[in-house]
């Protein structure tokens, strides 16, 4: 029986993950196939801290790593969820405002995310779902919930590694997107 104390915070999902199971999970899909350096292991641990509340089992973390390795703009564009995020309000003008704030280079990281957030929230004047459905299908490969927004958060750190199968920066994915657009 679960007692519920109404004084104290929530408590959080536990994280059933660790980073030896991100790097099993990058060596089952080829996408890690030499030793891991000090700083692979770094990312492994982070994605392990970050994902693994939002997985609900090794299939569903495998599944959101997936996002960081593999990403192709054109399959992207050529799914029906796709089109349904793209024909809602405002949906280019959020790709649009989100390559630009991405064009400076700087690495995306959680406090450069919420600067963009922020700047599209003030710049734009949408609901959370219609600035954030475009964006995490630009960067993440699909629309959905904030797990994507930490498959994000994984881009660029990812893609300055050695991993056998490259990983494109947030910055390359929103300039793919944009161009297969048109």
């Amino acid at each position: 029986m679960v007692s519920h104390n109404h004084g104290s915070p929530p408590v959080e999902a536990a994280n059933p993950f660790t980073p030896a199971d991100v790097q099993a999970i990058l060596r089952e899909r080829g996408w890690l196939t030499v030793d891991a350096t000090p700083e692979i292991e770094a990312w492994c641990g982070h994605a392990a801290a970050i994902l693994g509340t939002h997985a609900v089992d090794r299939t569903a973390l495998a599944e959101l790593l997936a996002l960081v390795f593999h990403y192709d703009a054109h399959e992207i564009l050529a799914r029906v969820e796709t089109h349904e995020v793209l024909a809602r309000y405002a949906a280019r003008d959020v790709l649009r405002h989100v390559a630009l704030l991405l064009l400076d280079g700087a690495p995306l990281n959680s406090e450069r995310f919420k600067e963009i957030i922020t700047a599209l929230k003030q710049e734009l004047e949408l609901p959370g779902r219609e600035l954030l459905y475009p964006l995490r299908l630009a960067l993440a490969g699909r629309p959905g919930d904030g797990s994507l927004d930490r498959v994000v958060l994984l881009l660029d750190e990812a893609a300055g590694l050695p991993f056998a199968a490259p990983v494109k920066s947030a910055r390359a994915r929103i300039l793919e997107f944009c161009a297969a657009l048109d």
